[in-house]
């Protein structure tokens, strides 16, 4: 199988160095490869190229996406890659042509033109909301609201061009009470129950 990592952290110095989000990449790499599965990453960070990022979307069976939360979403620099490299997937029809509507089958739904189906995206995210926060009626914040509800925004980028859409993986409550060493053993279970 072959896998691609996206790494989204965003540094800022003094306060988010990246080291956690590192690690649950680095947990990853380490899972898919000792099963012999290939794996390639893209470090959002450290740049990359439209062009080669198309290419390792068409090249991949599971996408990864290893994201911080920050002000509920993923950093600013993943909207731009996915701006980027979708856009252009779409330009050279790489990864979807068109939004699947066509005027001679008016049965086709909007998001059906995508050419990525039987690939798999997966979002493990790193929070510094507690869990308790999520699925939860009485939460103040969400209101009942789980985190595959807050991530629609991104899912529904892979959605679009044909992905289907694994149960994502949290990190919570990463500043006042982390547990980090038992997070990564919860993330290997996660990736053998759900990536395999």
């Amino acid at each position: 199988m072959n896998i691609l990592i996206i790494n989204a952290h965003l540094s800022y110095p003094g306060w988010s160095e990246g080291k956690l989000n590192l690690a649950f990449m680095d947990q990853a790499k380490a899972f898919f490869a000792e099963r012999g599965h290939q794996v390639a990453e893209t470090y959002i960070e450290r740049g990359y190229k439209p062009e080669e990022e198309v290419q390792k979307h068409v090249s991949a069976d599971l996408v990864l996406l290893q994201t911080p939360v920050n002000w509920f979403s993923a950093p600013w620099i993943y909207k731009k890659y996915v701006d980027e490299v979708f856009n252009l997937g779409l330009t050279t029809k790489a990864l979807l042509e068109g939004d699947g509507r066509t005027r001679q089958d008016p049965t086709r739904q909007y998001g059906s033109g995508g050419h990525m189906q039987g690939k798999k995206f997966m979002i493990s995210a790193t929070w510094n909301a507690p869990k308790e926060t999520f699925d939860n009626p009485n939460s103040l914040l969400y209101g009942g609201k789980g985190t595959a509800d807050l991530f629609l925004h991104i899912t529904s980028n892979y959605k679009f061009i044909g992905f289907d859409i694994l149960p994502d993986f949290g990190v919570f409550d990463i500043f006042k009470t982390p547990d980090i060493p038992r997070a990564l053993e919860d993330y290997r279970s996660h990736l053998e129950k759900h990536c395999l």
